[in-house]
């Protein structure tokens, strides 16, 4: 009986299908979190210019994700054993989700002159993304993990309402 090996294509394939079933939505539930906090903390230091705010929410995605990435790898790992090349590139790839949280919000604030909105109405329209963007995240989570719909119309709810809750905070701090 001859077995034949999958070719490269087919194993690149199988890789990519796997990491797609491993797939953790975290960082993007946690990278929505920061910048509705990130928009929240530039509203009340008073008018930022928009390009700063955008700026803002970016990099701070970027160096949470190294936090992140660091974390990962350094923590629990680093007592194993010293991480390899292949390692690093997963776990940077798997914590990129926070930094792509930032980016619904950051263009947000990017178009919201073309929406006619003041810096203002500019950080309402980012921390409304963002939250939705959590919410987002949260469902296509419980999705990718199999939940059945209840679970992730209560994923969507839990979500929801903390995003809801860094809003009353908003609420609260500008009142």
């Amino acid at each position: 009986m001859t077995r034949t090996r999958p070719g490269p294509a087919t194993s690149r394939a199988a890789r990519r299908a796997e990491r797609r079933a491993h797939a953790d939505y975290t960082g993007g539930v946690y990278g929505s979190m920061l910048a509705a906090s990130v928009v929240i903390g530039a509203g009340t230091l008073g008018a930022f210019p928009r390009t700063e705010v955008v700026l803002l929410l970016l990099l701070t995605g970027v160096v949470f994700w190294i936090g992140h990435v660091h974390a990962q790898l350094f923590g629990a790992r680093l007592a194993q054993r010293a991480p390899d090349r292949r390692v690093v590139l997963r776990v940077c790839r798997e914590e990129w989700p926070i930094v792509k949280a930032a980016v619904p919000p950051a263009a947000a604030v990017a178009v919201s002159p073309l929406l006619g909105l003041d810096v203002r109405g500019a950080l309402w329209l980012a921390l409304s993304v963002a939250v939705a963007g959590q919410v987002g995240w949260s469902v296509a989570a419980a999705r990718r993990a199999g939940a059945p719909p209840r679970l992730m119309a209560v994923t969507a709810s839990v979500n929801l309402l903390l995003g809801l809750l860094i809003i009353s905070f908003k609420l609260f701090l500008t009142h």
